[in-house]
């Protein structure tokens, strides 16, 4: 006789099944990863800290204008010198020549010129020097002219080197004008100077943003469209920037454009880059996280000059362009109380 074991109703196979897919899945909620992105960072901090950010804008923004008053300067010195140096080269090839015709106008005067002439016996021989004579004195008198015109040119070109070298001590002194504003600023916040702890060796240069001809940056709109979520309107520059800054490998989530906000984000000229890969996160950063913030802070204040970075804010400290960093508490009396106040969440940059 063959026993028959009963089969369990197929109804019964699915509650199982459920369980172990929602094990499973449990493993990767948002509970146990990264926490859940929030809202850009408000930035808004103490009366103290919007004061000191409107001084350092001002700051920044007179060092660079500064900054390149001195390299446009600097640019036409160049120029200057270069036709200088033509100008010296031309005087000493026709010298020979301007010494040779003055010696022999000294010594015949125009008596011996005539009396030469004079001395032929046909008048065929008599044109024929009057011609030599007349082409003499051209080409004599066009090696003056040569002579005279590299002179005054010599002369001018100093005289506009010596203007450029004055324009340049007012320009350096301008920016150090600036950057004793920015120290007084970060000194009346409490903003004593800190050091890196990031090696710059190990960080890539980027390519320098367009400037015009003689080494200034061009006036800028917030002209472009603005590719981060933030979909606003940003400054070419933000966005070369921002496509710099991506192309050499930090590419977690970063927004810029900002309306109604103060500081540089509603001008296009500031970006928010977050310390997580998906999204602002209300916690300060920490580990890999930190380090990814710190490597890009530096990488901003390595490259201020090549990108146009007025300054960068991280982790309780601002880096100012022509000053370094310096302790920067917006918040709170301890680092972090506020992650997004503090900057300890995400690194900004702003933009001339």
């Amino acid at each position: 006789m063959t026993l028959k074991v009963p089969l369990r109703p197929r109804r019964s196979i699915a509650p199982a099944l459920i369980a172990v897919f929602a094990l499973v899945l449990g493993l990767a909620t948002p509970a146990a990863a990264e926490p859940a992105p929030t809202a850009p960072p408000n930035e808004g901090g103490t009366p103290t800290v919007v004061t000191l950010r409107a001084n350092l804008e001002a700051a920044a923004a007179g060092f660079i204008e500064a900054e390149n008053q001195l390299n446009a300067s600097k640019a036409k010195q160049a120029e200057y010198e270069a036709q200088l140096r033509s100008a010296e080269a031309e005087m000493a090839r026709v010298r020979g020549g301007v010494a040779k015709y003055a010696t022999e106008a000294y010594k015949t005067g125009r008596l011996g010129v005539i009396s030469m002439m004079l001395s032929s016996s046909t008048t065929d021989a008599f044109l024929d020097r009057a011609r030599a004579i007349d082409m003499m004195t051209q080409r004599d008198q066009g090696s003056l002219n040569t002579y005279l015109a590299a002179k005054k040119n010599a002369t001018d070109s100093k005289i506009a080197i010596e203007a450029q070298i004055a324009e340049q001590a007012a320009a350096t002194a301008e920016m150090q004008k600036r950057k004793t504003a920015a120290e007084k600023a970060l000194a009346a916040a409490g903003g004593t100077a800190t050091r890196t702890n990031v090696d710059w060796a190990t960080l890539p240069t980027a390519r320098p943003a367009p400037r015009n001809s003689d080494g200034t940056w061009p006036s800028e709109t917030c002209s472009e469209d603005d590719p981060t979520p933030a979909d606003g309107c940003i400054t070419p520059r933000t966005l070369y920037m921002l496509n710099e800054t991506h192309r050499l490998g930090w590419n977690w989530y970063v927004s810029c454009y900002r309306p109604g906000d103060k500081y540089e984000h509603p001008k296009g000229r500031a970006c928010d880059w977050a310390a997580y890969p998906t999204g602002f996160v209300d916690k300060s950063a920490k580990d890999a996280n930190k380090v990814y913030g710190d490597r890009l802070a530096e990488f901003f204040a390595k490259n201020a000059s090549a990108l146009g970075v007025m300054y960068v804010v991280w982790y309780c400290q601002i880096w100012q362009v022509g000053v370094g960093w310096h302790r920067y508490n917006s918040t709170g009396s301890k680092c972090g109380d506020s992650p997004a106040g503090d900057h300890t969440n995400h690194v900004h940059v702003s933009i001339y």
